[in-house]
């Protein structure tokens, strides 16, 4: 089991889209591995390469209640979004000890490369589709609180700095 370390906001690589993975190997299954490890032990139910500090469009999500069914993407892209939203406390661990309630589409459909190599379309709902969303959302240099107006972003940044001077 290899847990990574989460890089700290503002690190710069937060902020840059990742590049596209050409192919499945055995490094990208590892770091898929290590990443599904890193996400357990938040315990979170996703997590982007980006966000252990590689810039790649990795993905990993889980929101089973049993755990154990990650579903690992390279070069995630939401092909359609329902127009029903939906409300969800979301965090980061780039940005620990705060959280916000974000608005997203309830369901997306998402096409990536899987773990065979091979171009997937499935469909995600619920907190399923609020992951996915986030973890696409960091692939391309955004953050959870980038959907908040720019005070409550300010307010939040400032929340999680302070908290981060007292630990």
């Amino acid at each position: 089991m290899t847990v990574r370390r989460c890089l700290p906001w503002p690190d710069p690589i937060l902020r840059k889209p990742a590049a596209d993975v050409s192919a499945i190997t055995d490094e990208v299954r590892s770091i898929w591995a290590d990443m599904i490890d890193t996400m357990e032990a938040m315990p979170g139910y996703g997590l982007a390469a980006v966000q252990i500090g590689l810039p790649l469009r990795l993905a990993v999500v889980d929101a089973s209640e049993a755990r154990g069914q990650a579903v690992r993407m390279a070069n995630p892209e939401v092909l359609h979004a329902s127009v029903q939203p939906r409300e969800h406390e979301e965090a980061s661990p780039n940005l620990a000890g705060v959280s916000a309630v974000i608005q997203r589409p309830r369901a997306v459909t998402v096409r990536f490369l899987n773990a065979d190599g091979l171009v997937e379309e499935r469909d995600f709902v619920g907190l399923w589709a609020t992951s996915v969303q986030h973890q696409i959302d960091h692939l391309a240099g955004k953050v959870y609180f980038d959907h908040l107006s720019p005070l409550k972003r300010k307010m939040l940044i400032a929340k999680a700095q302070k908290l981060g001077r007292r630990g």
